[in-house]
């Protein structure tokens, strides 16, 4: 599977995902909570650089 098709799956997934009641309703949880929200945002950073470091190794590997 290609990274970009991987990526829109995920893409495809994560949209889905937020649309269900039970995601907005702990993403509603979240934002209430100041503490909770500073822990998500730290932890969605994190998972956004990670995934970033991974899709460098990866592009870079194919384009050798």
């Amino acid at each position: 599977m290609s990274a970009i098709r991987l990526a829109v799956t995920v893409f495809g997934a994560a949209i889905t995902m937020s649309r269900h009641p039970a995601v907005r309703a702990g993403i509603a949880a979240v934002a209430a909570n100041p503490k909770a929200r500073e822990t998500a945002i730290s932890v969605t950073r994190s998972a956004a650089y990670n995934a970033g470091v991974v899709a460098r190794h990866l592009v870079g590997k194919r384009l050798r």
